[in-house]
């Protein structure tokens, strides 16, 4: 599923919100986000799931290219673990 498409089934099941303030809502929501994950925090969504970010220590790459070796520093990268909740649904 894509922003708009989110959008839009919003907007279906809320037809007394204008496009624009479904938009905002979405954004605002995906910035909260973003906004607790590059402060080092984590974000728990009781129900589906929550966000971290994990470390990447540094390791040796190959250039696929080349066949050189590569040194690649650490990497923080984000992290979903998904809820038990969410997990029963999908297995279900």
């Amino acid at each position: 599923m894509t922003r708009s498409e989110l959008i839009d089934l919003i907007k279906e099941q809320c037809p007394y919100l204008e496009n624009k303030e479904v938009e905002n809502a979405i954004q605002l929501f995906f910035s909260e986000i973003v906004t607790g994950l590059t402060s080092g925090k984590r974000v728990e969504l009781r129900g589906f799931g929550s966000f971290s970010i994990k470390n990447r220590p540094p390791r040796i790459a190959r250039n696929p290219r080349t066949g050189d070796k590569i040194e690649l520093g650490s990497r923080l990268l984000p992290h979903f673990k998904s809820g038990k909740e969410l997990n029963i649904l999908i297995n279900s």
